[in-house]
């Protein structure tokens, strides 16, 4: 579940920054932005003082250093760990995902291709389609 919340995640704390845990929703911000900015304070509503600071310290991580993946991956192990412990806020944040219900496809690198549903792609030099012969 952590992975179908990191595109989530990465959008909110973008967004949003450190301030994420405590902002309202903004209608400037995508929808994205606004789910992970939900999940992540269902978690921090969840959680203890000592966990709170935990998950407050990476996601300032998570928002100073936005391309280390080191520091997403401290706030992915946070939203695990308080996922494993709590059954209710698992079920909170399925249903925040189900009912998001975007699908998030992350492309990178030369000539890649992302699709949800894909027929054919090609993605090279001097390639070429025939169509089947009968």
């Amino acid at each position: 579940m952590v992975e179908q919340a990191e595109p989530y995640l990465t959008a909110a704390v973008g967004a949003y920054g450190a301030a994420v845990l405590s902002r309202t929703e903004s209608a400037a911000v995508d929808a994205t932005a606004n789910v992970g900015r939900r999940l992540l304070q269902a978690v921090w509503h969840r959680r203890d003082a000592q966990s709170r600071a935990a998950l407050e310290a990476a996601v300032g991580e998570a928002a100073d250093e936005p391309d280390d993946a080191d520091a997403a991956g401290a706030l992915r192990q946070q939203i695990k760990r308080a996922l494993k412990e709590d059954a209710g806020l698992f079920s909170e944040v399925a249903a925040l995902l189900r009912a998001a219900g975007g699908v998030s496809v992350n492309v990178s690198g030369t000539r890649a291709i992302g699709a949800q549903h894909i027929g054919i792609a090609v993605s090279g030099d001097h390639a070429a389609i025939h169509p089947p012969q009968s």
